[in-house]
């Protein structure tokens, strides 16, 4: 698991983890995870989430407006 960056300074994300098909987010003041994985969001959001989630910034934004309910937990 891996401290996200939070850039903006404003961000709901806490930390992250990523996979070879997925991607897991943890949110402030949510203890259980939220797992985008390849099958639900597709390769190419999966690749722009872990993109971000490396960079530390946008990473909620994209998940609200590309993958909001594509996840498991």
């Amino acid at each position: 698991m891996e401290r996200y960056l939070n850039r903006s300074g404003n961000s709901p994300v806490s930390h992250y983890q990523t996979n070879a098909d997925s991607i897991t987010v943890w949110f402030k003041g949510n203890p259980k995870p939220y797992i985008y994985p390849e099958y639900k969001t597709g390769s190419s959001h999966l690749a722009q989430l872990k993109a971000k989630a490396i960079s530390g910034s946008e990473l909620s934004t994209y998940i609200t407006k590309n993958v909001k309910d594509k996840f498991i937990r």
